[in-house]
């Protein structure tokens, strides 16, 4: 436990050993598992083309955990500088069996195509030209909690527009977001767990390091600096009595859960 004293030596500030990047990568193995455990059922040839659409931030753990057997990978993304994602610790290990591209007409050229771009992504008209072996598409909703979300959301009809002998839905959840991105369950996990500490008695008050860093990754475009502000605590909290509050992070990262649904 990472304790420092505050302003007093009768308070404490409790750091957690917890990183933001280690919250990130913990949601983002639960989909990349889920993808992969349904490929694998699958039975696909280990050269099977698999193109995944979108690399922020599901669709870079996915290839890098098919990349751990499959040796054709392709991800596609329409802004080039996050091909850097895939050398940081981001969604887990680079091996060189995976190539990047900002082409979107290549998302036609595979056996199985993964679509993780969610709202304003690929529209219906891109995705009725896809006739593929199996097609798999993230559902931006969590927890069907917000109407208009829920109006905006038009997964359904990019599925029904697509050929595919076998399709599929990414679904995450678990924790009462209004999406299932990366970034809005890390939000989720750290929200929930400041809300516990201050239900402790003798917490001052807890406060975490999240900031909005899609304003430093798609505005400034700058993955080095977002590493840099991801690899530290994700929450510090201002007590009497020190305690573990990566528990309590570890008891909301549990929660989410990520199930691939055949449709």
């Amino acid at each position: 436990m990472n304790v420092d004293t505050g302003i007093t030596s009768e308070v404490f500030t409790i750091k957690s050993e917890t990183k933001l990047l280690d919250i990130f990568n913990e949601i983002i193995n639960e989909k990349s598992q889920a993808v992969f455990d349904y490929i694998e059922s699958l039975k696909l040839d280990i050269d099977t083309k698999i193109i995944v659409i979108g690399t922020y931030f599901t669709g870079v753990g996915i290839v890098k955990k098919l990349s751990e057997k499959y040796t054709n990978i392709l991800l596609i993304d329409i802004y080039p500088h996050l091909e850097e994602l895939l050398k940081t610790e981001i969604g887990g290990e680079f091996k060189n069996n995976i190539d990047f591209t900002s082409d979107l007409n290549l998302i036609y050229s595979g056996d199985v195509v993964i679509d993780t771009t969610g709202f304003g992504g690929i529209n219906v008209e891109q995705s009725s030209k896809i006739n593929v072996n199996t097609f798999i598409i993230e559902d931006p909703i969590a927890e069907e909690n917000d109407r208009l979300l829920e109006e905006k959301n038009n997964i359904y009809d990019r599925l029904n527009a697509v050929t595919a002998e076998n399709k599929a839905i990414i679904k995450t959840k678990g924790i009462n977001t209004k999406t299932s991105g990366t970034m809005t369950l890390t939000i989720g996990v750290l929200t929930n767990v400041l809300n516990k500490c201050l239900e402790r008695e003798g917490v001052l008050y807890s406060a975490c390091e999240m900031g909005f860093f899609e304003e430093v990754i798609f505005k400034e475009q700058n993955i080095d600096k977002f590493m840099s502000l991801v690899d530290k605590p994700a929450l510090k909290v201002s007590a009497i009595n020190p305690f573990s509050c990566d528990e309590l992070v570890k008891k909301e990262i549990d929660k989410i859960n990520c199930d691939l649904n055949e449709a």
